[in-house]
């Protein structure tokens, strides 16, 4: 019997011990373990031996082998006799004879150990107070912490099997080693000392927001331990801190004191010093509180505690800061704006009163700007584009800068500048609204012609670009086309323009910003003057080739009909010296494009005189009525205007211009009794042979005022004809797609597609309807008053 008790623990392993371990029970270890245990807790030192003891005493008992009556012999001679450890006791036992880890009794006396250390570590820092506490508890907590992944270490074979068994089978109370530690401090030394352990935090802070130096480990310390107690008890192996004691414990009464400060803080600041003074001051408050954050603080505490700064800070002192914003741009306090902005933008829809501001702001500026300029502004394109420009510059850049080009800043930019552009002191004179169009029009002209003051390139291309800024926020889009269209023909026509790129350029400009066909016939102009050029050299060459050269320089420029925007000729007799250059040319186009009729645009022409009857030889640059006039007077020095008239055909009205124009340029002479009436019929006008001029080239030709004020009227009676035939042509389009459609839907439908060009009024619009239901184009449902059916 001794052998076989021998064997079966030397010898091969038995049925029932099939892992050949031998029973150890608790008692054996425990005194040994719980004295390297609380060598832990006291920080003793420990070599790499006596771990190895320490965790082999664990491991041992955790893989001995317990029979039935090992195991019940063990709980019986435990201290409890309660339910928890009778079942915990069953779970131990074997099962089908194999062995069985076991650990429960282990875990009890552990976690009995850990709370004992923390009962009576309590008595040394129950009575201490602010400082003194916060030093107590961060070093018992560091050093408690370090301890517990010391031991949990230590317990590593119990955490795996035993610990990890339990938790898998739902059992209750059941932790790792060191959350176990972690749990038995919060029980038995955070909950009694937390409260006063927060309180001597919160004073702390408070002290440093006072201004005071103050030791910032402490506060983190105590915040690492509050974030660590947050443990998943219903999820033991659950990975992070919950964060529920740190914001129950100390973010809630921390965020209720920050709030309390500030508010406080804030009312006196400004009780006593000026809004700009106290951004700054806010600005400086909320940087600090972020620092903090990251200093000391849990990070997830940022977004909450920026709420309530923000809240406390700034929301509640709105008004105060809308009341300063209108100060600060009337004294163009940039920098204080921008600061202004930034607190400002923290806010949720705080920033809807700073931009409506400085919409009437900026509003209120660019209408005083014009009207300060006066008649100035009406009568000069430049002064006025470049008013307009110079308020835009000044609030693009501060929209720029201050407030961060932020879109709803950037669209009350837009929106004021839209509003004093297209009425202001200057279209209020005029009693036009379209004189805004009008004048970037000729402004454009005067920096596109060909003048001594012409920009060098780089910077005409950067007027254009502003040009283009002022464009963007014309209503009247096909106003300015109009305008320019006509300002550009004459260009071209005149060869008077300052740069062929320059003119390119601008057009792809327009193009850019309202699509091809808005500049289609612009870029028509173009091409017609290139074939012109072509023409022009075949001309030349056909006049050689046929031996029969003209003994006048003479060059033509052929436009397209449709593209144009030039009136038919008025009647007139081309002076005999010009017949045979007409004749031969119109005879040679004829030869090269058949079917083709060429109206002749003496308006429009101009050409060069060489006088022989003055003391000097002049050139004079005259228009073709001027020549026609100036020509007749090879014949005869006097000739009264009817005369002329006769020989000419030219229209009384104009020729009466033409030859007030000479005789202001005093080639004609007038008898001096004709008085305030003007030229008549029977005036009498001769040659003065006597003139003299600086200059030996003398441009005589231009433009005549009513010429000018005529062909205002008759540009801006054509735009109103245009827009009739562009609204037609939407309601058809609109109503062609829809079929059927209410009155005020179409109203909305049109007044959306049209706006990028012009802004129709209403009633144009109904008198348009009403046209296309006489064309029976639509017509009005039966029964419906005020809903419409397309007629196919």
């Amino acid at each position: 019997m001794t052998h076989a008790t021998r064997s079966s623990r030397t010898g091969p392993r038995s049925q029932g011990n099939p892992h050949g371990l031998r029973p150890i029970e608790l008692d054996q270890i425990w005194d040994d373990l719980k004295a390297g245990i609380r060598g832990v807790y006291r920080r003793q030192y420990m070599s790499r031996q006596r771990y190895i003891e320490l965790y082999t005493h664990v491991y041992n008992y955790c893989t001995s082998v317990h029979s039935a009556a090992n195991q019940s012999q063990q709980s019986t001679s435990a201290a409890s006799s309660s339910s928890q450890r009778n079942s915990a006791a069953r779970r131990n036992r074997p099962q089908g004879g194999g062995a069985q880890f076991v650990g429960h009794e282990l875990y009890k006396r552990i976690k009995d150990l850990l709370r004992q250390y923390l009962i009576n570590l309590l008595k040394d820092g129950q009575d201490l107070l602010d400082e003194q506490v916060l030093q107590f508890y961060t070093h018992q907590w560091e050093d408690y912490q370090f301890s517990s992944k010391v031991l949990d270490g230590i317990c590593a074979y119990l955490n795996r099997h035993w610990v990890r068994r339990e938790c898998d089978e739902g059992s209750k109370g059941i932790y790792f080693i060191y959350s176990l530690a972690l749990i038995t401090w919060r029980d038995n030394l955070f909950r009694p000392l937390n409260k006063q352990v927060t309180n001597a935090v919160l004073k702390l802070i408070e002290r440093e927001r006072n201004g005071e130096p103050i030791n910032t480990r402490l506060v983190s310390g105590v915040i690492s331990c509050y974030v660590e107690l947050g443990l998943n008890e219903d999820d033991p192996s659950a990975r992070g801190p919950t964060l529920s004691v740190y914001k129950e414990h100390f973010e809630s009464l921390f965020l209720d004191d920050t709030e309390r400060f500030y508010t406080t803080e804030s009312n006196e600041f400004l009780r006593h010093n000026p809004v700009t003074e106290y951004m700054k001051k806010a600005e400086t408050r909320l940087m600090e509180e972020q620092k903090r954050v990251q200093t000391y603080l849990h990070e997830s505490t940022y977004d909450v505690l920026a709420r309530v700064c923000e809240r406390v800070l700034i929301q509640k002192h709105l008004e105060s800061f809308h009341s300063e914003f209108q100060t600060l741009l009337n004294t163009d306090k940039d920098e204080d704006l921008g600061r202004m902005y930034q607190l400002v933008s923290r806010i949720q829809d705080g920033l809807q009163e700073l931009k409506s501001l400085l919409e009437k702001h900026i509003l209120n500026q660019g209408s005083s700007a014009l009207e300060k300029c006066g008649e100035a502004a009406v009568n000069d394109p430049k002064v006025y584009v470049q008013t307009i420009l110079n308020v835009h510059k000044k609030y693009h850049v501060l929209v720029m800068t201050a407030f961060a080009n932020d879109a709803g800043f950037v669209a009350a930019l837009d929106k004021a500048c839209g509003q004093f552009i297209n009425s202001n002191f200057v279209t209020k004179q005029a009693s036009n609204s379209s004189k805004s169009p009008e004048l970037l029009a000729r402004y454009c002209d005067l920096l596109l012609k060909k003048s001594s003051k012409n920009p060098e390139e780089a910077e005409l291309e950067d007027t254009l670009n502003q040009v283009m800024v002022v464009f963007k926020y014309i209503e009247d889009k096909d106003v300015f086309q109009k305008f320019y269209s006509k300002m550009l023909a004459k260009r071209l026509v005149g060869h008077m323009s300052a740069s062929d790129d320059a003119e390119a350029s601008m057009i792809s400009k327009l193009k850019q910003a309202c699509g091809f066909e808005y500049t289609s016939k612009l870029q028509r102009m173009f091409q017609d003057i290139g074939v012109s050029k072509d023409l022009n050299e075949n001309f030349r060459k056909h006049l050689e080739t046929s031996k029969d050269p003209l003994d006048i320089d003479f060059s033509i420029q052929v436009l397209s009909s449709g593209s144009w925007p030039f009136q038919q000729s008025c009647p007139f007799t081309l002076p005999f010296e010009l017949e045979r250059s007409h004749q031969r040319f119109t005879a040679f186009y004829g030869s090269r494009h058949s079917g083709r009729k060429l109206n002749w645009l003496y308006q429009m022409s101009k050409g060069e005189i060489v006088t022989n009857c003055f003391k000097n030889r002049y050139t004079l640059q005259v228009s073709t009525f001027q020549m026609a006039v100036l020509l007749q007077y090879n014949s005869a020095d006097s000739y009264t205007a009817a005369q002329l008239q006769e020989s000419t055909l030219i229209k009384m009205d104009i020729l009466t211009q033409v030859l007030q124009i000479l005789v202001k340029s005093k080639l004609l002479v007038e008898p001096e009794n004709v008085g305030e009436d003007g030229i008549k019929p029977e005036t009498q006008l001769s040659l003065y042979l006597g003139y003299k001029n600086k200059k030996l080239r003398v441009n005589i030709n231009v433009p005549m005022k009513t010429e000018v004020k005529a062909e205002q009227e008759s540009t801006h009676k054509n735009i109103e004809e245009d827009r009739k035939l562009l609204i037609q042509a939407a309601i058809v389009r609109i109503m062609k797609m829809r079929k059927t459609l209410r009155h005020q839907h179409l109203l909305s439908e049109v007044l959306n597609q049209l706006s990028p060009r012009f802004k129709p009024r209403v009633p144009v619009i109904k008198k348009c309807i009403d046209i296309l239901i006489e064309k029976e184009y639509l017509a009005r449902v039966d029964g419906q008053k005020d809903t419409y059916s397309y007629l196919a």
